[in-house]
């Protein structure tokens, strides 16, 4: 396995580009299996772990892929098989996106129950009731989503979700775009992720109205073509890199970004005491000598994303004063907070609320991470902390940061990727 030491004491400087959304990245590479015509070519892909497994996946279904230098091409024309496999959905929760578009194209699918992360329960509910809506008979088999299709293709249908979700409303954009008739989807998610799945099935031929508002329009067609298509860029990266600025007091510009994208967290960074300009797609952040605590709840996009909850816990214990964090998504997102606290942070909660005492001296040791931002957060600690610091466990931190080691070393970080033999 692989772990991250880190050396304290450096102020990050500097200039680093932001890589290409995984979040956005996972559906888009998923919506290849709806068209037999053609290869697709996508760029800035990001190199990362659930990359990687989505490939697998895609390879095990039939279809051809190449993928180099944040390059992906597919070619969905022969694929042999409508099951995704317990075996590679296990490892990402995100594999259940293929459930909307091989329904759509075959009719037929199943598609295992997900894994991923350890926090919270985050049911699939949502996605088979869209499915249902759609024309689909839906049941659970050992273990599977087995979907059918009732008649030769999916039916528009009015799709009114209870909850804003990504996820769902992803696949049931893939599952509608072919579907006879007209769908609506109502309270579906605002993400800059969902808006780039929708510009890439436009670019396809899908016929999407009311893009980048809750009540999305979707008109069937028969057919998708295969196309070329640039990917966005990585929010939360560009939230965490800044954040690390932050905390070390530092100053860092991330270039290739969409700043309207990260508008309320670059907000709190602002009510914190940071300085935040903007020119062109680039963000560039300056710290103040010191931190101002700030409260914030995590909510759907445009709100705070709950993706970067755990990296602002790790910023406000520097912070001169109490902070509070809620997250209104994820509602046990807090596996992060026993490590924050044993390099020295003093963090509560109450309430399902996580009370920040700052600013305190943090001190390194060895922490595990726990889930995906969890890992950024304890980087985040890491590089203040008096000492060294180890994160254990960064296979993670490799599922969503594209070698981000390597980005914050450039801005000056003393951070090392290391093997370690963990002791069963």
């Amino acid at each position: 396995m692989d772990k991250l030491v880190i050396r304290s004491g450096k102020k990050l400087n500097g200039t680093v580009a932001a890589s290409g959304s995984k979040n956005s990245a996972l559906p888009v590479i998923a919506a290849t299996l709806l068209s037999p015509d053609g290869t697709f070519s996508i760029n800035r892909i990001p190199d990362l772990k659930d990359v990687r497994t989505f490939i697998q996946l895609l390879e095990y279904l039939g279809a051809a892929v190449s993928f180099k230098n944040n390059r992906l091409e597919v070619c969905s024309s022969n694929l042999k098989s409508i099951e995704a496999p317990y075996e590679l959905v296990k490892q990402m929760r995100a594999s259940i996106y293929v459930l909307g578009p091989l329904l759509a194209r075959f009719g037929h699918t199943r598609v295992s129950l997900p894994g991923g992360c350890a926090f919270g329960p985050r049911p699939v509910d949502l996605h088979i009731m869209a499915m249902e809506k759609l024309g689909a008979t839906v049941t659970i088999e050992q273990g599977f989503i087995d979907a059918k299709v009732n008649g030769s293709r999916l039916r528009g249908a009015q799709i009114d979700f209870p909850i804003s979700s990504v996820g769902a409303t992803g696949n049931a954009l893939m599952a509608a775009v072919t579907a006879e008739g007209t769908t609506v989807l109502e309270n579906a998610a605002l993400e800059p992720e969902i808006e780039c799945l929708c510009q890439f099935l436009q670019k396809m031929g899908a016929n999407i109205s009311d893009i980048g508002t809750t009540k999305l329009v979707i008109e069937g067609v028969d057919q998708l073509k295969a196309v070329e298509f640039d990917n966005i860029f990585d929010r939360i990266e560009a939230g965490t890199l800044l954040g690390a600025a932050a905390i070390t007091g530092g100053s860092v510009t991330v270039t290739g970004t969409v700043p309207e994208h990260l508008g309320s967290v670059l907000d709190a960074f602002r009510q914190a005491g940071c300085a935040v300009t903007i020119e062109g797609d680039a963000i560039s952040l300056d710290a103040p000598e010191e931190l101002q605590p700030v409260d914030i709840t995590a909510r759907p996009y445009p709100e705070f994303p709950t993706d970067m909850q755990a990296q602002w816990m790790a910023l406000m214990t520097q912070a001169r004063g109490d902070s509070t964090i809620i997250d209104r998504i994820y509602l046990e997102r807090f596996n992060h907070l026993p490590e924050l606290n044993r390099l020295g942070a003093h963090i509560e909660i109450r309430d399902n609320q996580a009370l920040v005492h700052g600013p305190q001296e943090l001190t390194g040791t060895k922490v595990m991470s726990t889930d995906l931002r969890a890992s950024a957060c304890l980087v985040l600690a890491g590089l203040v902390a008096k000492e060294t610091t180890e994160v254990l466990r960064v296979y993670h931190l490799d599922r969503g940061y594209e070698s981000i080691e390597k980005k914050l070393s450039a801005l000056g970080a003393d951070i090392t990727r290391e093997k370690y033999q963990e002791f069963s």
